[in-house]
């Protein structure tokens, strides 16, 4: 089975979505699935060719930056059509958000072809950043018919297929798969890693990591007001956005300096060496546009206790086992999120204790082999379901 993922970007870019997708696709490919993928190249770079990623192809379309978080490209219509030739998928694997994807609607070579549709997140109308309701009303009819269009769509938690509006149509096509990531590309950090983490925390206080695009539904300013109330912490923001003028001028504002720091973002090393020297992982996020928080993951295969916000009808709360794996808090309540931190550093055994319990409960449910196996099984579905099955010489074994 040949599947053609189309995505926004892909490693070296980094973000949970992107991270996904780079730890998926190699472990299709060891499952026996022929996984290649389209993408948008690092925003003003790039010429569309078709790079070898970890012996996989992925091809890149010119990015020319972003608009409202959309990717702006407008090779990507022509790149698709060129892919779908070349590779000659059995399927198309869409991931969303992501404003590229609806050029498959207008594309013959598109739409002969079967889809699945993987939900990772709503296009949340912000009453923070409100020009996303605005752009929303657009969105949202092409949204609606690439749904239509499909004959299958994942979404990562029971919770967010319940509450999601824009999924209350297609339910009945609708499969859960968690999001997860390779244990093996998380790799203990070596002295040289150490010794730079242990320079970045600094002497004194419990170490809290935040990682994150600096953006609206991130929460990073909540962080910030818990800070304040938390004396005898140090706080490392790992990321880049828009907001970092913003983060930077309140934590001067607030006379954070020595306990706060911004980082930029940084290569993997670096970020595993952070995390594996953390004492606690921070997602202070705010909105529903956080769907599942895969930096949780991150945290818990190093065995590090995190502390998140139980956002309604986000993922979290169940990617978060309350009190066995971590803490959740209430969104935008720097008090609530400041109590659960002083709870986690309260008995250094029982934080030891429910870090061993957040890495467990990685390699029962999150390590990436699981994941492919349960997205292999939408492919049965889709393939056994859809016209173009009958290409297969041997179908019954689909689904087997």
């Amino acid at each position: 089975m040949r599947v053609l993922h189309i995505g926004k970007f892909f490693p070296p870019v980094t973000g949970g979505i992107e991270n996904f997708l780079g730890d998926l696709l190699p472990a299709l490919k060891r499952a026996g699935i022929t996984a290649a993928g389209l993408v948008h190249d690092v925003p003003c770079a790039g010429s569309g060719e078709p790079p070898q990623d970890n012996d996989l192809d992925i091809y890149r379309a010119p990015c020319y930056g972003t608009l409202l978080y959309a990717p702006v490209s407008p090779m990507f219509p022509h790149i698709m059509r060129q892919t779908i030739h070349a590779f000659n998928p059995d399927i198309l694997h869409f991931h969303v958000p992501n404003t590229s994807a609806f050029w498959a609607l207008a594309l013959p070579a598109a739409r002969r072809l079967p889809w699945v549709v993987h939900w990772h997140a709503d296009v949340v109308p912000s009453v923070i950043d409100r020009r996303m309701a605005v752009a929303y009303r657009l969105y949202r009819p092409l949204e609606a018919l690439l749904l239509r269009r499909a004959q299958a769509v994942i979404a990562t938690s029971a919770a967010y297929t319940a509450t999601s509006s824009a999924l209350s149509f297609c339910r009945d096509k609708c499969h859960v798969v968690p999001l997860g990531l390779d244990s093996n590309r998380l790799k203990p950090p070596d002295a040289d890693a150490e010794r730079w983490a242990d320079a970045q925390w600094g002497k004194s206080g419990a170490r809290i990591l935040v990682i994150g695009r600096l953006t609206y539904y991130k929460g990073h300013d909540v962080m910030l007001e818990a800070a304040a109330a938390l004396p005898n912490v140090r706080i490392l923001i790992v990321g880049d956005g828009d907001r970092e003028s913003f983060l930077d001028r309140r934590i001067r504002e607030m006379g954070l300096e020595n306990r706060v720091s911004l980082l930029k973002a940084m290569p993997e090393p670096s970020l595993h060496a952070l995390l594996a020297s953390c004492d606690c992982l921070c997602l202070p996020s705010v909105e529903r546009t956080e769907a599942f928080g895969l930096v949780l993951l991150e945290a818990m295969r190093y065995a590090k206790p995190v502390v998140a916000s139980d956002i309604p009808g986000s993922g979290i709360g169940w990617v978060v086992k309350d009190g066995v794996t971590g803490f959740l808090t209430r969104p935008g309540d720097p008090m609530s999120l400041a109590d659960a931190v002083q709870r986690v550093f309260k008995d250094a055994q029982a934080r030891w204790r429910m870090g061993k319990k957040a890495q467990e409960r990685f390699f029962e449910v999150f390590q990436v082999d699981h994941i492919a196996q349960d997205v292999i099984l939408v492919y049965h579905h889709v393939m056994k379901s859809s016209p173009r099955y009958a290409i297969f010489p041997h179908a019954d074994m689909l689904h087997e």
